[in-house]
C-alpha cells in the first residue's frame, strides 16, 4: 500500500500554554507539493502550532460566550439537580482516564500505540515507535508521543474507540474519501487530539457537577451508556468533519470550522428529548 505524503501543519494539545504569544503568520511561499521535508519545514510547522493556538484559544476565540443563550436561572436548575448513583460512579471513572499521561515508557501505552496504526495500516508493517510514518497519520513529527501532552492518554483511547467501533467511519475521515478537499488538509491524528480537547472543555468535566444543560445531558447519556464520551468524541470528529468540507475549509480556517462544531454540539446537547446517544441528530453521520 502506497501512502500519500502530506505536510503536517497543525498544532496539538501540547503548546496549549503559549496562549499568550503574538500570532505567527504563514508566509511559506507556494513552492513544489512534493519537496521532501527540511529543518525549514519543521521550523514552520511549530510557527504555525503557535498560530493556531492563538486563535483557538485567544480573547475572540470560541471558549467565550457560546454559554450566554441558556439563562441564569435555567443552569441554576441543572446545578442544584443531584447526579444518579451511576452518573457519579461513572463521571468519576471518566474524571480518573483524564488524569492518566500518556507514557511512552509504559508498555500498554506503546502497545494502544501501535494497535492505533495497525488499525488505520493494516497492510503496512511498522518500523518503529519513532519513525517517519508516523506523519502519513497526522502526527507532527516521527514521534507521536510528544502530541499527547496536555490531552494525556484518553486521547489516544479516543482514536482507538473510533477505529474499532466504528471503522468505515474512522478510514473515510483519516483518508479524506469525502467531498471535494482542501490542498491543505487538516492532519486527522493531532485533529483528533484537538477534538478530545475541545469535549473536556465543553462539558466541564473536571467539575463535580455540570453547570449547564448540555453538561446535564451528557451525565444523562453516560447514566445509560459509560462509552458516551467516546461515542460523543465519534460523532464530534465526523460533524468536524462535514464543517470542514460545508465551510471549504483550509489549515488556517481549523479554529473556525471547530467552533462551529462546538456549537452544534451544545445545541444538539441543548435539546430536552435526549436520553440516549442515539437521541442526537448527529450520531446517524457515524453510518453514512
Amino acid at each position: 500500500m502506497r501512502l500519500r505524503k502530506r505536510r503536517q501543519c497543525f498544532p496539538s494539545c501540547s503548546s496549549i500554554q503559549r496562549v499568550d504569544e503574538v500570532d505567527v503568520y504563514w508566509r511559506q511561499k507556494k513552492g513544489d507539493e512534493e519537496l521532501e521535508w527540511t529543518h525549514s519545514s519543521t521550523h514552520v510547522i511549530s510557527q504555525l502550532a503557535q498560530c493556531f493556538t492563538n486563535a483557538m484559544f485567544g480573547s475572540r476565540s470560541w471558549i467565550g460566550g457560546l454559554f450566554n443563550r441558556f439563562s441564569n436561572k435555567r443552569n441554576e436548575k441543572f446545578l442544584d439537580y443531584p447526579l444518579t448513583p451511576i452518573q457519579e460512579q461513572r463521571l468519576q471513572r471518566l474524571q480518573e482516564r483524564l488524569q492518566t499521561p500518556f507514557d511512552e515508557t509504559r508498555p500498554d501505552h506503546q502497545e494502544a500505540l501501535k494497535a492505533l496504526w495497525h488499525i488505520a495500516f493494516p497492510n503496512v508493517a511498522l518500523k518503529g515507535l519513532i519513525s517517519e510514518q508516523w506523519k502519513e497519520m497526522g502526527w507532527q513529527g516521527p514521534n507521536p508521543s510528544t502530541d499527547f501532552r496536555g490531552c494525556g492518554f484518553i486521547s489516544l483511547e479516543n482514536l482507538l474507540f473510533y477505529g474499532r467501533t466504528y471503522p468505515v467511519s474512522f478510514r473515510r475521515l483519516l483518508f479524506k474519501q469525502d467531498g471535494n478537499r482542501a490542498t491543505w488538509e487538516y492532519p486527522f491524528a493531532v485533529a483528533g487530539i484537538n477534538v478530545s480537547f475541545m469535549l473536556i472543555q465543553m462539558l466541564d468535566l473536571y467539575s463535580a457537577k455540570p453547570k449547564n444543560l448540555p453538561g446535564f445531558n451528557f451525565l444523562k447519556l453516560l447514566g445509560e451508556d459509560e462509552e458516551a464520551f467516546d461515542v460523543l468524541y465519534c460523532m464530534a470528529f465526523e460533524m468536524m468533519d462535514a464543517q470542514w468540507l460545508a465551510m471549504r475549509a483550509s489549515y488556517m480556517e481549523f479554529n473556525e470550522v471547530l467552533q462551529a462544531t462546538r456549537t452544534q454540539l451544545l445545541r444538539e446537547l441543548s435539546l430536552d428529548d435526549v436520553n440516549r446517544i442515539r437521541d442526537l441528530p448527529a450520531y446517524n453521520l457515524l453510518y453514512q
